[in-house]
This record gives C-alpha cells, sequence and structure tokens, in this order.
C-alpha cells in the first residue's frame, strides 16, 4: 500500500514538473512583467505595451523564420544583413510617389530576402556545407552589398503611401503588429497543420530517418532558409518605413535577437522540437527586457549582458531536457 502511494506521489509530481516544463515559457513571463511593473509606473501603461508590441514586431518576425530553420538542425546567422539589403532595395523604389512603384518596392523586399534565403538553402542543403559557415558568409556578402547599394549613405525622402508600412495603423493595430499577428498566424497553421509542418518537423528529429521514409529533406531544409529569408525582407520593409530611411547599418546584431528568441521560446538547437508560441514569447521576452531596463534608466550595455545570460540559461535548460 505504501508502495503503491509513494508511486502515486511520484507520479504526481512528474506530472506537476511536465506542466510547468510545457508552461515555463509563460510563467517566465508572467513574473518578468511583475517584476518591471513594480519597479516602474509606466510599465503596465497601454502607450508602454503599445512601444513594446511595436518593437518587438521586427525580432518577432525575424524569429518566426528562423525558427523554421532551428526546427531542421540549421542555423541563420545572415537575417539581419539580409534585412538591412531588403530594405534598401525597397527604399530605391519608394523614393517616388507613385502606387506602382510602392507595389515594386514590396515585392523587390521579398524577393531580394527570398533570393538570399534560397542561396543559403543551395548550399547547405545540397552542397553539405555547414550552415553556420554559409550563413555567417551570407551575414558579411549581404551587408557589402547593402553598403555598395547605398554608396553608405541612407536612403530617405520615402513616399508617405511607403511609411504607412511602418507608421500605419489597421483598425487601430499599428501594421508592425498586424503584420507580425499575420506571418504567425499562417507560419502556425502551416508547421502544425500542413504536410510540410510535418516534414519540417521530421527533418529536424532525424534526416536520414525522414530521407528513409520518402521526404524530400533537400526540399524541405532548402524552404526553410527560403522562409527565413522571405521574412527578413518583410521585416526589413516594415523597419525602413518605420525608421523613414534605409540605413546601410540597420539590422546589425538582430540575428542575435532572433535566436535568442527561437532558444528562450524553448525550441531545441538540435531540431525537431520547438513551437512558434513558444518563439513569440521569447520575442516578448526580449522586448518587454529592453523597454524594462530602458525604464529603468540601465545601460544598453548591461542590457546585452543580461540578454546573453538568459540564452545560457535557456540552451542549459534544453540540455537538461534531453539528458
Amino acid at each position: 500500500m505504501t508502495d503503491q502511494a509513494t508511486a502515486t506521489q511520484s507520479g504526481g509530481s512528474a506530472r506537476v514538473f511536465n506542466i510547468l516544463q510545457g508552461q515555463g515559457i509563460l510563467l517566465a513571463f508572467v513574473a518578468l512583467c511583475i517584476v518591471l511593473s513594480l519597479s516602474s509606473e509606466f510599465f503596465l501603461t497601454w502607450n508602454n505595451w503599445t512601444n513594446i508590441l511595436r518593437q518587438t514586431a521586427i525580432n518577432g518576425i525575424l524569429a518566426i523564420g528562423v525558427t523554421f530553420v532551428i526546427l531542421t538542425k540549421g542555423i541563420d546567422l545572415s537575417v539581419g544583413s539580409i534585412l538591412a539589403l531588403s530594405g534598401a532595395v525597397a527604399a530605391s523604389f519608394a523614393v517616388t510617389p507613385d502606387p506602382y512603384f510602392i507595389g515594386f518596392a514590396i515585392v523587390a523586399a521579398l524577393a531580394v530576402g527570398a533570393l538570399a534565403g534560397a542561396v543559403n538553402g543551395v548550399l547547405v542543403a545540397w552542397l553539405n556545407i555547414p550552415a553556420f559557415v554559409v550563413t555567417l558568409g551570407m551575414l558579411s556578402v549581404a551587408r557589402g552589398a547593402t553598403y555598395i547599394y547605398t554608396d553608405g549613405r541612407p536612403i530617405s525622402n520615402l513616399s508617405p503611401a511607403f511609411l504607412w508600412f511602418g507608421k500605419g495603423a489597421i483598425f487601430g493595430i499599428p501594421v508592425p503588429i498586424f503584420a507580425l499577428a499575420l506571418v504567425f498566424g499562417i507560419c502556425w497553421f502551416a508547421l502544425r497543420y500542413t504536410i510540410f509542418g510535418r516534414h519540417v518537423y521530421a527533418v529536424g528529429g532525424s534526416e536520414k530517418a525522414s530521407r528513409t521514409s520518402g521526404i524530400r529533406t533537400k526540399k524541405v531544409i532548402m524552404s526553410t532558409y527560403v522562409i527565413s529569408g522571405l521574412l527578413a525582407g518583410l521585416a526589413g520593409l516594415i523597419l525602413t518605413a518605420r525608421t523613414t530611411a534605409a540605413l546601410p547599418q540597420a539590422g546589425v546584431a538582430y540575428e542575435l535577437d532572433a535566436i535568442a528568441a527561437v532558444v528562450i521560446g524553448g525550441t531545441s538547437l538540435s531540431g525537431g522540437r520547438g513551437t512558434l508560441i513558444g518563439t513569440m514569447f521569447g520575442a516578448l521576452i526580449i522586448g518587454t527586457i529592453n523597454n524594462g531596463l530602458d525604464l529603468m534608466g540601465v545601460s544598453s550595455y548591461y542590457q546585452q549582458v543580461v540578454k546573453g545570460t538568459i540564452i545560457v540559461g535557456a540552451v542549459l535548460l534544453d540540455v537538461n531536457r534531453k539528458a
């Protein structure tokens, strides 16, 4: 009887642990909000939360794309530079108020991002070059191309119609937040309910087994890099419109925040496990930390230390889950 009671208690403890593990990111976010609300009277105001969500939108869109890549056991270090290049190309079309050119600007930003992602995908999937090396190279190539394209100078005086993508609103919701919600909804559905989504998880779990079962693993891997590049192009479009100019140095180190959001959100760097909901909470945690520390007057240098510590902690938790 005692053994049965002990087994029951042990099973109950295991279930509680599993629940806490699954909801850990949510609990961490709530705890963070409580601490920051006690530290600053402005934290819970509507205007401040609108700013947090608007600032999180860019990183959130990037992080969604990076999630696809990491789920297949890859990495994408180039999204910040692709963002800058896409924004610069879009801005070059947006210096005229002609609505046709605004359409070209949108298509150009997405096309540049998707093309850069496709190059990454081909090199990783078909030529079997390590993703770290490929995307690190693309980081440098895209950044250099941005400086060449802009001649190292900002592209400004953009059309008001183009600026709407960064400063406008839809039903009272700022466009960047609306875009993040739309991208999240489409990508969440794709990962959860489509064959492609199941293949992404399968390839990340075991590429060899997936190939044996008939999955075209190379196409799946390449597709994830195209998605990451495409969303980096969208983020570049929105950021350029929000800042009212295409800056050649835009997006520097954005890839680190994007990867941090994915890892903090519980996606395993070993592939095959993770959710976009977790990624969104990871992006929100980073945005909330940045905002809260700004309200408390903490130096940006210390903010980098805090984010780095959180990333290491998240990786340690991932290692412990697999142990």
